[in-house]
């Protein structure tokens, strides 16, 4: 199974950057590469695979991914209710994409 880890620049340089997950301290991290999204400053949020930065995030989609992780240590280890992972969800109604809502019908 392949998850990617949020993980907060720390120290950047050119091509690489110093990452740690910050939400959980204790100050281990990874040097990444940062080619696939250029250079970004210290307190940028990053979703690393592999010893790559993959992609950007908001604090709230680290905090959300990192939740996601939790829940999947938590289904691991047998527990069956994961909703305290996924607060964001439990409350509300599923909704479809934009590319498949129903086009509203123009005006004559």
């Amino acid at each position: 199974m392949c998850i990617g880890v949020p993980l907060q620049v720390v120290v950047a340089e050119a091509t690489q950057a110093w990452c740690e997950d910050t939400l959980a301290g204790g100050g281990q991290g990874e040097w990444l590469d940062m080619a696939l999204i250029g250079p970004q400053p210290p307190g940028t949020w990053v979703l690393a695979f592999q010893g790559a930065a993959r992609q950007t995030l908001t604090e709230t989609e680290a905090l959300q991914a990192r939740a996601g992780r939790q829940a999947l240590a938590a289904v691991l280890r047998g527990e069956a209710d994961v909703d305290t992972y996924f607060a964001d969800l439990v409350a509300r109604s599923p909704e479809l994409p934009e590319h498949l809502r129903p086009k509203a019908k123009a005006s004559p």
